[in-house]
């Protein structure tokens, strides 16, 4: 059985949930990721390179003087990828509604559609998403959903939907509670370090950090990954804010082990309203307590059970910052924060999606077969 997923983010952009989940189905299932084209060729074709993970990432590279309506053009590149691969049992699994468009007149044998986020909230988005989502809806065998508040939003829309927020490599970001050696680029900014990592964009509270750079120029800021969709320059660029760009996966332990405090400073509005941070049981798989805004799926469960400290304004991430700064003792958090995320993995959220999806293979087939028996 072949994965063909459809995403709209670049496999190699940043480590998430797409990845985390591919590379384990690719261990029982051929899997082909199909990401956005580039417009940058004389002739429509598909570009594919093997990862180390067997993750087989298709660049459709298009002409951008063609004329031709470009969903079909797409639909025309997919129907060459299912013939040059041999594909003939497949099922496909969507990120992203938009690209649901060019392939719905094919027949898989199961329709994901893993709802990571509410891309109709994102800067950007385009008008005819939300309807490209209706119509992915209808025709999807099984819907996963990135957080329970998307769940709840999405739960009338499919019979056959369930909650699948974020989930750990415990094991990776363990490494952040014994490292000692700093990166190059971070061993000289001076303590104490409030660190975060993940993509700087619209979610991101720009407000918030700078009044609290500004009233606390002794802490300092330090932000990895990339900036996308937000003009670098609205950023705060205070003396005690640090921008180290976009770091690979594999870094990420070394640096987190040099923080202090570790935040999750979203702003609260429409494009966060159904979020569900991987990083928050990530930094707290590091062993760094963390300072988060409201955001629901953050709030509860983590903020509930004591394991986050959630803020509302910068005064509040100030007397956060502070009270955690003062404790030198943590084990018992330590403690709890073990046994909370004890069960939490991405190999048990596969193995639970798997089961998922067999079973509605596996329902699909009995039912497709009484229907022949009906007309024979």
């Amino acid at each position: 059985m072949t994965i063909i997923c459809f995403s709209h983010l670049r496999w190699n952009f940043v480590y998430q949930r797409p990845q985390h989940l591919l590379t384990r189905f690719a261990k029982t299932y051929v899997v082909y990721y199909i990401e956005e084209p580039y417009f940058n060729e004389e002739n429509d074709r598909n570009a594919i390179t093997v990862t180390g993970e067997n993750i087989h990432v298709v660049i459709p590279h298009m002409n951008q003087h063609d004329t031709r309506d470009i969903l079909v053009r797409q639909s025309e590149l997919l129907k060459d990828l299912l013939q040059e691969e041999h594909i003939s049992n497949y099922i496909f699994w969507y990120y992203s509604p938009m690209m649901f468009m060019f392939s719905k007149q094919f027949h898989p044998s199961l329709t994901v559609y893993d709802c990571m986020d509410e891309l109709s909230a994102f800067k950007f988005a385009p008008p005819q998403l939300k309807e490209a989502e209706r119509e992915l809806f209808e025709r999807a065998d099984v819907v996963f959903t990135g957080g329970f508040s998307l769940f709840n939003a999405k739960k009338e829309l499919h019979h056959n939907i369930y909650p699948f927020p974020s989930s750990i490599e415990k094991e990776h970001f363990a490494k952040a509670r014994i490292n000692n050696q700093q990166p190059a680029d971070q061993e000289n900014i001076p303590y104490p370090r409030l660190g975060f990592f993940g993509v700087l964009d619209e979610r991101f509270d720009i407000k918030l950090i700078r009044e609290a750079a500004e009233r606390k120029p002794d802490w300092n800021f330090i932000f990895l990954g990339p900036i996308v969709k937000i003009d670098v320059h609205d950023l705060p660029h205070n003396k005690n804010i640090y921008y180290l760009g976009s770091k690979s996966y594999s870094e990420l332990p070394a640096y987190i082990s040099g923080w202090d405090v570790a935040l999750i400073p979203f702003a609260i509005n429409e494009a966060t309203k159904y979020i569900s941070p991987t990083k928050t049981p990530e930094y707290l798989a590091a062993g760094k307590p963390v300072i988060s805004t409201a955001i629901k799926d953050v709030v509860c469960p983590y903020g509930d059970e004591n394991l986050v400290s959630i803020i509302h304004s910068s005064e509040e991430f100030i007397n956060a910052g502070e009270k955690i700064l003062q404790q030198h003792n943590n084990t018992k958090w330590l403690k709890q924060v073990d046994e909370f995320l004890a069960e939490n993995s991405w190999d048990n959220t596969f193995n639970d999606m798997n089961s998922i999806i067999k079973k509605t293979l596996h329902n699909n087939k009995n039912y497709i077969l009484k229907k022949k028996e009906i007309y024979v």
